[in-house]
């Protein structure tokens, strides 16, 4: 297997690729890996996307976690987001309570699962823009 062609990082190539490398850790579910890690792999990977087609549009962002916030930008400046990505924001989540020990319950298999088809569906959305 060889690595994806690196671009500049403000080319929003290269912000695809980390969202698919992203994407490729939150699938690879080997023993021993929480689910949340792999929950933030996944946030990460729609991140990256949305930040791609943020770029792309020439629209600045702050470097935020916060998916809805991109999204809104998104919005705000017309892009339409399609239905299969409604409910990305929710990833949010795993970008901060799950990296960490702390209070917080496990993530469930369900949710690691809802969580991987929500990072793909915004590859796939962003693929359709850059």
């Amino acid at each position: 297997m060889t690595a994806p062609e690196r671009f500049s990082p403000d080319d929003p190539r290269e912000w695809l690729n980390r969202a698919r490398s992203n994407l490729a850790l939150a699938r690879n579910r080997v023993p021993d890996a929480y689910l949340e890690d792999l929950c933030f792999e996944a946030q990460q990977a729609a991140e990256k996307a949305i930040k791609a087609v943020l770029i792309r549009c020439g629209i600045e962002f702050p470097y935020v976690h916060d998916l809805a916030r991109l999204l809104t930008l998104l919005e705000e400046a017309g892009t339409v987001l399609p239905e299969n990505i409604q409910g990305v924001e929710e990833l949010t989540l795993y970008a901060s309570i799950g990296r960490y020990p702390g209070p917080n319950r496990p993530v469930s298999p369900e949710e690691y699962v809802k969580a991987v088809k929500l990072a793909q569906a915004a590859i796939q959305w962003a693929e359709g823009h850059i």
